[in-house]
């Protein structure tokens, strides 16, 4: 219980909500679909830096049908009879698959039986057609074989297609892609079947890697479309596929070696046909230099499915839902973290760029172990953790700070002061100092004819002569490393060593010596005050001055809008009951100093004390020996004159009376 009381009152419970309620905002935008475009963005990054070094798959030739080839032909589509002509120019340089992405579904004659002799007489040969009612059918001939594959893409919202698909279903039929048709062809000579893994039934299991199929919710996506059996595409390459024309080809221009045991795509890159399409590749940006021709996507996808299921390349895997809310989780708190301990705008500038800098070094390496992980949520939870932390412990310490000036800076030094403040976490809790048990030395003063004084004197006038004195005696406790705690009409009340604890005994001492050397520069003050208060008609007063060192117990009383900062304790009590004993007696001097033994004990002969005599204080059952101090003035030159003047005799007053009489 003490463990938890101590962290709530470092302020970690409003840190914790704070955190909670940053990471709250950041779920609720993501949840809404507002960070997606984001989250892709950050996808197609690590796309194009992790990917785009490696050589294009030299298992895949592509065919292209140029603007250059259609202006020589000089019509398009092209003829059943042109067609027919690739296709066999192609199956005598024994490929092993060969896809035609050029839609069949209307016969363009001449050469129609032609091209589907060669369709039912190569069964490696792949004819393309779209899904759907409304989709473009494939060549007749190929209807009810595995000859065709719908060539469909999704494409994500600015045009980009990020995703593959493996299979679609209407309710009727199940259709295979064009890639995987291909894909399987090339594989059924490396004896690879699709199958169902034996885990995860529902996962199509290819050679070496199982494909998860995605969901509507995975990585950086919200709510997106997933009919179908559709699959992340990694693109695995930058580097442009082996690639001819059909001119090219029909010129005999490309040696048999170059296509020979390899996937041939036939398909249109002119510009003119708009067969185009936008890939992380394109940097997001939206003009035709930064699209590829829909063969080439067809490529990629066939590459990527022989790299899984040859063990080249795994699939890119996506984390469950749990773990990505725990991920950005995670990085709120770190955020909160760093806000609650930093408060410099330039630390926090650091910090806040050091933390993005390695959120995006975590997920960049996380993808390239084929692991899609969320690094926009992350980044956001902990930037806004930081900066809500940040500025409300900025605010508590401003409130921490006014506080503590209010209770500290009209009445301590201003090294004082900023050394309390640097050490604010030694004493400060829940918006008030700490209550806290020290050792420390009390002084009280009063003055002796003040009563008479006050009866003399105008109201305004008191008011002011009183303020003399008052400045001139919290000056000198301020000089001397001292607090003053408190007014009570003509008294005050002074500390030396609080607020910061003294934990070395050499520190103890010194504020015993300090306070004495304080008492002593009053009673000097005091006689300069009589003499200006003499020559200006005003009441002359003494001053008696009490001194006490022990425990004492530190803490702010009073409620929450009027604090006030005092000690108390039977040192405090000692002390006021020896500035008020035997009141009527200041000697022949203005002053008098009284103080306890545990305070001569610490003055270490730095001081001319005489044995007072043990007294019962006020208040108090055992006897109290007490000393009076007695000033050594320097100007006289002689201790025996001091002592004549103070009426006590040579044998009894010394440097220090260290036997007590």
């Amino acid at each position: 219980m003490n463990f938890m009381q101590k962290l709530l009152s470092r302020t970690v419970l409003p840190v914790l909500i704070i955190c909670c309620l940053s990471f709250a905002g950041v779920m609720a935008l993501r949840s809404n679909g507002n960070l997606e475009n984001l989250e892709l963005g950050a996808y197609d990054w690590f796309v194009r830096f992790d990917r785009g070094a490696a050589s294009s798959d030299s298992r895949i030739v592509i065919i292209e049908i140029t603007e250059n080839d259609i202006l020589q032909l000089e019509r398009w589509p092209i003829t059943d009879a042109l067609a027919a002509q690739t296709l066999s120019v192609l199956s005598s340089y024994k490929p092993r698959a060969i896809g035609l992405d050029i839609y069949r579904d209307i016969p363009v004659p001449p050469g129609t039986e032609e091209i589907n002799t060669i369709f039912t007489g190569n069964q490696n040969i792949i004819s393309v057609m779209k899904f759907g009612s409304g989709g473009i059918p494939p060549p007749k001939v190929l209807a009810q074989s595995n000859q065709a594959g719908f060539n469909d893409f999704v494409v994500d919202p600015g045009g980009i297609v990020r995703r593959g698909l493996l299979f679609l279903d209407n309710g009727e039929n199940v259709s295979s892609s064009f890639s995987l048709l291909l894909a399987l062809t090339y594989l059924q000579r490396e004896g690879i079947y699709p199958e169902s893994d034996i885990a995860n039934p529902d996962h199509l299991k290819l050679g070496a890697a199982t494909i998860p199929p995605f969901e509507k919710n995975d990585g950086g996506y919200i709510d997106a479309d997933a009919r179908g059996y559709q699959y992340l595409l990694d693109f695995g390459f930058d580097a442009p596929f082996t690639t001819f024309s059909l001119g090219d080809l029909l010129t005999g221009k490309i040696p048999p070696d170059a296509v020979k045991e390899k996937i041939v795509l036939i398909g249109v890159t002119a510009q003119s046909v708009k067969d185009l399409f936008y890939t992380p590749y394109s940097r997001g940006v939206t003009d035709e230099q930064q699209s590829v021709a829909g063969v080439v996507l067809h490529a990629h996808a066939v590459s990527q499915l022989l790299r899984l299921s040859l063990g080249e390349s795994r699939p890119i895997k996506t984390f469950a839902e749990s773990s990505e809310v725990w991920w950005i989780l995670l990085w709120s708190f770190i955020g909160g973290g760093a806000g609650f301990r930093l408060r410099s705008p330039w630390f926090f500038s650091f910090c806040g760029t050091a933390g993005v800098l390695f959120i995006w070094l975590i997920t960049f390496f996380a993808f390239s172990l084929d692991w899609w992980t969320p690094s926009v949520p992350p980044v956001m939870a902990f930037l806004l953790s930081a900066a809500l932390v940040t500025s409300f412990m900025s605010h508590r310490e401003k409130m921490e700070k006014e506080v503590l000036m209010q209770l500290f800076s009209r009445h301590v030094s201003p090294e004082v002061a900023a050394s309390i403040w640097r050490q604010r976490d030694l004493f400060f809790s829940g918006g008030r100092p700490r209550s806290q048990k020290m050792t420390a030395t009390i002084l009280f003063s009063d003055l002796q004819g003040y009563t008479g004084a006050s009866e003399l004197l105008e109201p305004q006038a008191l008011i002011d002569w009183l303020n003399m004195y008052m400045e001139a005696m919290a000056d000198l406790v301020m000089d001397y490393g001292g607090v003053v705690d408190d007014y009570a009409g003509d008294g005050i009340k002074a500390n030396f060593g609080v607020p910061l604890p003294r934990t070395k005994e050499p520190e103890i001492k010194n504020d015993a010596v300090q306070a004495v050397n304080c008492a002593l520069a009053m009673g000097k003050k005091m006689e300069r005050l009589n003499a200006e208060w003499k020559r200006d008609g005003l009441p002359e007063v003494n001053m008696r001055i009490g001194i006490f060192s022990g425990e004492i117990v530190a803490g702010a009383l009073g409620s929450a809008q009027r604090l006030k900062y005092t000690t108390v304790g039977d040192t405090v009590n000692t002390a006021a009951r020896l500035e008020s004993y035997d009141k009527k007696s200041a000697g022949d001097r203005c002053w008098r100093i009284l103080i306890g033994d545990s305070t001569k004990q610490y003055l270490d002969n730095q001081f001319c004390v005489e044995f007072a005599g043990e007294v019962n204080l006020k208040g108090k059952d055992k006897k109290t020996a007490i000393y009076q101090v007695i000033d050594l003035d320097v100007k006289d030159g002689s201790l025996q004159q001091i002592v004549k003047r103070n009426g006590c005799s040579g044998g009894e007053c010394s440097r220090v009376n260290n036997d007590g009489g």
